[in-house]
């Protein structure tokens, strides 16, 4: 027994098979169990430290305090980067969402397009209104706009909602304010402004690839509209409140995004030190530049077209609700990756892709696109994936760039072929009417590209960055 014992803790392939024995107990704990996704990542990362033979201190600390515990700062470490950041983004993407905003971009841009190009205009209003809003909430709204469209034109829904879902799943999955990328910001210590623009320069060949995929394939299939949602959108109730105006929309929606940059960019141009650069980085400060754009908005989009303070009251609190949950998801990655860390399993498996001469971009994303596959979850593909590939980058001298395209490996990994354990395929099934078989071939079909396209893109960019 002790010679096993010792094997795991101390020789390399002991501990490259305590990670996989590891990663083997969360998906078991997620997928047959069914346990919540952050209470498995605590229990699997208490195990695995455990079987390590860490200390009980180091792990969770001692009643007389001292020494930061690894528990402590695994949850304290991750969360103190992302908790402002994701909370101020769902804020903001909330207020867009009621004062009307998704509506006033997408109608503008029929207005400017034509009804010939319906899709496009979807499409580019998913990859717009994807910035500031989750996914599931961009569904949410956009979609009695795709049930008219569709009926209106006649043909399958296919064509209207598919460019919809390309634009809001890959701002979801590449660009800041949303969870995923947060979280790699934290755990990789990547700055936000060059994973926007990592980010970007990523997203948008995949949702271009979206697009095409989205009218060969819908001018093939034809799914109906759902009557009834028709119903429910062309007589749906709306206030008396005006419309807020486009450019308005794209102001507040642009604001965190600019400010992160100049940062990022003024760091880089300007002289160290500089007040110009200061007043830069300090609205540029991704929690400083969320707040500018939280407070225009409830100003300009809410209090100023007759939203109470008791409507906004209720709506951040409603908004905020489902947060919680994806914090605790994220703070128990953090946890589970900093034991990985501390076990030496990092080096180890670092020490082994040096031999193999595997390149840390391929990897993240095989082991982002393995996690996805086997347990649906994106965050929980991020967060593990993240914690798994943080350890190797401690002794290497990667640039910010580089960094970020990493991120974005792990990022397009985590929402690879979308099925029937991914709540979102569910959801995009129930609102489309779109049956089982049929989403399979098309939503999980679109993801599947959006990943590999995306991933293709970040890879090409390291080999010239």
């Amino acid at each position: 027994m002790d010679g096993v014992i010792g094997w795991l803790r101390h020789d390399t392939a002991g501990l490259l098979t305590l990670c996989i024995a590891g990663i083997a107990l969360l998906l078991f704990l997620i997928i047959r169990v069914r346990t919540e996704p952050f209470i498995a990542l605590i229990v699997t990362g208490l195990l695995v430290a455990l079987a390590a033979g860490l200390p009980v201190e180091r792990i969770i600390g001692s009643a007389q305090g001292g020494k930061e515990s690894l528990l402590e700062g695994g949850f304290g470490g991750i969360l103190g980067h992302v908790t402002a950041i994701i909370g101020l983004g769902t804020l903001l993407g909330s207020v867009l969402e009621a004062s009307g905003g998704a509506e006033v971009l997408t109608r503008r841009l029929l207005g400017l397009f034509g009804a010939r190009r319906a899709p496009l205009v979807m499409g580019l209003s998913g990859l717009v209104f994807g910035v500031p809003v989750f996914f599931d909430i961009g569904i949410f709204v956009l979609a009695p706009l795709v049930y008219v469209a569709a009926r209106r034109s006649g043909r399958s829904i296919l064509l209207f909602c598919l460019p919809l879902l390309a634009g809001l799943s890959v701002t979801h999955a590449f660009l800041p304010p949303h969870p995923g990328p947060v979280a790699l910001a934290g755990l990789l210590k990547v700055d936000v402004g060059w994973l926007i623009v990592m980010g970007l320069a990523c997203a948008v060949p995949a949702w271009a690839a979206g697009l095409l995929f989205s009218s060969w394939v819908g001018r093939r299939l034809h799914i109906p509209v759902p009557q009834e949602m028709v119903a429910a959108a062309e007589h749906a109730e709306r206030d008396n409140r005006p419309e807020p105006a486009l450019a308005l929309v794209a102001a507040i929606i642009a604001t965190p995004l600019v400010l992160i940059l100049g940062a990022t960019f003024g760091g880089i141009l300007l002289p160290e030190g500089s007040a110009v650069s200061g007043v830069l980085t300090f609205l540029g400060s991704p929690t400083v530049a969320l707040t500018v754009a939280v407070l225009l908005a409830i100003w300009l989009l809410g209090l100023q077209r007759g939203m109470s303070r008791q409507e906004i009251g209720e709506l951040a609190a409603k908004s905020l609700r489902p947060v919680g949950m994806i914090l605790l998801v994220v703070g128990a990655g953090g946890f589970f990756g900093v034991v990985l860390s501390a076990t030496g399993v990092g080096k180890a498996l670092a020490g082994t892709l040096s031999s193999a001469g595997l390149p840390l971009i391929v990897l993240a994303y095989v082991i982002s696109c393995g996690l996805r596959l086997a347990q649906g979850s994106a965050t929980v593909a991020i967060v593990t994936t993240g914690g798994i590939m943080a350890p190797l980058l401690v002794d290497n001298s990667y640039s910010q760039p580089q960094l970020a395209l990493l991120a974005v490996s792990i990022a397009a990994g985590s929402i690879i072929a979308s099925h029937v354990n991914d709540g979102g395929f569910w959801i995009v099934s129930r609102y489309f009417g779109i049956p089982v078989k049929e989403t399979l071939k098309t939503w999980t079909a679109l993801e599947t590209i959006l990943s590999v396209v995306g991933f293709a893109v970040a890879a090409v960019l390291s080999l010239v960055i």
